[in-house]
């Protein structure tokens, strides 16, 4: 685009602060709305790998994250009589680079993130877009707040559930692949003293874990994660219900973790999915991050997939073609490594939760070969998780849009 566009981002997490960040840079005028009150702290550790890692550097956060990578040690799992099964490095289990790739507080990514353009972007908190109106000039916003403003573009950077795509495109359902799987998140006291670290307890069709991010951190993150195809109950008190029945009876630290489901205030459930759309794009509206191609946790790539897919849409808005075209060479350039990374997926969930008990059998048969660990380590793929081989987290060379 040859002037200052003006352009709204609906999100203000990874994916929408990173693409304020490349689209002030490169001279738009932009705005990102927000339905919380503020950037939001805390939350699970995320990773940052291959490529991200270079879109990282370009913005010149290297120094500033570094400093707070969690550096989790080692992944151990446990039978379902909680007896250790193997204790592996994260990059035995899930591929990367420990020389290169970050792992950080969800928070202090967005933090540093929000912290590069607060003081150049216009941040409208606590509001959110209730209707778009595109004509020949621009589109039409209207906020929740009450107002209106006309934009030339709008970009939806709201999560794997997004409101700017259900405006835009649809109804989330024709795009959303179920994985099968339901999960319950929360915190709970480090009464074992975990020192970055996770564990992993397994049954057929279950999975609990703990992770400490940090040395020897107050608090854990507990995550149940189960199989399920029935629709996803919407009420906490049905998701919790949900949970305890399916983890009823199990042992090891499974009754302690569904003691802290029970009165957590933190409960974040929801069903392990992707989003699968045929276009990121629909006239004046495209979508970046979960919003557009969610890969689910399974993939461990969903903060890496929004850097990228931040940067890479910033750049060819301002490669000076009109809009359509630069939605075209976003998607061209980015699908076949999205792509890639959603496949991650499959082979995680059948790493970190098996199905069956063959399947489970299997898999801890993998993780006690030492051999199996060693080469899918020296390939740069796990044994747990994705099958060794070509890294997909590199798969894609960024453009230099200077």
């Amino acid at each position: 685009m040859t002037s200052a566009p003006k352009i709204l981002v609906s999100g203000a997490g990874i994916a929408g602060t990173a693409l304020a960040h490349w689209l002030h840079r490169h001279g738009a005028d932009v705005t990102v709305v927000e339905k919380a009150d503020s950037v939001r702290p805390g939350g699970y550790p995320i990773d940052i790998r291959g490529t991200a890692v270079e879109v990282v550097d370009r913005m010149g956060l290297l120094p500033r994250l570094r400093p707070v990578h969690v550096d989790t040690r080692r992944i151990s799992f446990l039978d379902p009589d909680g007896r250790p099964i193997a204790a592996l490095s994260p990059e035995a289990v899930a591929g990367g680079d420990a020389r290169r790739d970050l792992e950080v507080a969800r928070g202090d990514l967005t933090g540093a993130l929000y912290e590069t353009v607060c003081d150049s972007v216009e941040f409208r908190f606590g509001d959110s877009v209730a209707a778009l109106d595109e004509h020949a000039r621009g589109i039409d916003v209207t906020f929740r707040g009450g107002d209106r403003r006309t934009f030339d573009l709008v970009v939806g950077a709201d999560g794997i559930h997004s409101h700017t795509r259900g405006l835009a495109i649809g109804p989330e359902a024709p795009h959303h692949r179920d994985l099968g799987y339901r999960f319950a998140g929360f915190a709970l006291p480090n009464h074992r003293g975990l020192d970055r670290e996770a564990v992993i307890w397994n049954a057929p069709g279950r999975a609990a874990v703990l992770y400490a991010a940090g040395p020897a951190p107050e608090r854990v993150h507990g995550l149940l994660v189960l199989t399920g195809d029935d629709p996803a109950p919407r009420d906490e008190e049905s998701q919790r219900a949900l949970v305890a029945a399916r983890f009823a009876g199990d042992g090891w630290e499974v009754p302690r973790l569904l003691d802290a489901l029970r009165g957590a205030e933190d409960l974040f459930f929801d069903t392990v999915g992707q989003i699968r759309l045929p276009r990121w794009s629909r006239g004046r509206v495209a979508l970046v991050g979960d919003a557009a191609y969610a890969p689910s946790f399974f993939s461990g790539q969903g903060t890496s997939l929004a850097l990228v897919g931040a940067y890479v849409l910033a750049g060819e808005l301002a490669a000076g073609r009109d809009h359509a075209a630069a939605f075209a060479g976003y998607e061209a350039r980015l699908r076949e490594f999205v792509e890639l990374n959603q496949a991650l997926a499959d082979g995680g969930a059948a790493g970190l939760v098996p199905r069956t008990a063959e399947e489970l059998a299997g898999r801890n048969a993998a993780l006690r070969d030492p051999g199996a660990v060693a080469a899918a380590g020296s390939e740069g793929g796990s044994v747990a998780g994705p099958e060794a081989g070509p890294s997909p987290y590199s798969a894609l060379t960024l453009p230099d849009y200077r």
